[in-house]
């Protein structure tokens, strides 16, 4: 059985119903952007986890719509990212971080669509590879500001620990609700 989880929820979906899911995509999208939770050795958001389950549960065209529009509404000024908004911020260091996570929901989406992220091992991988995607995107883009060795330092490192607990959530709440679909 192949498709999102949307897509077996929704078998019928309208144009309403689409919109609907990008709506609530982006504002739990900008929710996860603004909570911040003590993390060690740094605070983390949810931003990674929101655009990975975003991706697999709505799939690559509405997953990736859904980050589109929130990085849209970022770009004109709305205050949609964890700190800052506008072209000028996306230009900034965090500007690899944020196309990464246009191309991760869109990759995480084009697997979901072909029925994968449905067991644990299976979903594990897939938000993995989502992760390292924003990653590459993100110190690459970083690199060219700070230098490699610097942008591993400060845009991987204190990150790792955090992004460990990133996927066992995700994997632990998209296998769950797949389980409660089948139901």
């Amino acid at each position: 059985m192949n498709g999102n989880l949307l897509s077996t929820l929704w078998p019928q979906s309208q144009a309403l119903h689409k919109l609907v899911a990008v709506a609530l995509g982006v504002a739990l999208l900008t929710l996860a952007s603004k909570v911040q939770v003590p993390f060690w050795p740094v605070p983390m958001t949810l931003q990674v986890l929101a655009v990975l389950l975003i991706g697999a549960t709505a799939g690559a065209r509405l997953g990736g719509a859904t980050v589109l529009a929130w990085l849209a509404l970022g770009a004109v000024g709305v205050p949609v990212f964890a700190t800052g908004a506008g072209l000028a911020y996306m230009a900034g260091p965090t500007g690899g971080y944020l196309a990464g996570f246009l191309l991760a929901a869109v990759a995480v989406g084009y697997l979901a669509d072909r029925g994968h992220g449905r067991s644990v091992g299976s979903a594990l991988l897939v938000l993995f590879a989502g992760v390292v995607i924003i990653y590459a995107l993100g110190l690459g883009w970083l690199a060219n500001i700070i230098g490699a060795e610097r942008a591993i330092a400060a845009g991987l490192m204190p990150f790792i620990p955090a992004e460990i607990l990133k996927l066992a959530l995700g994997t632990v709440i998209l296998t769950a609700a797949w389980k409660q679909a089948r139901r």
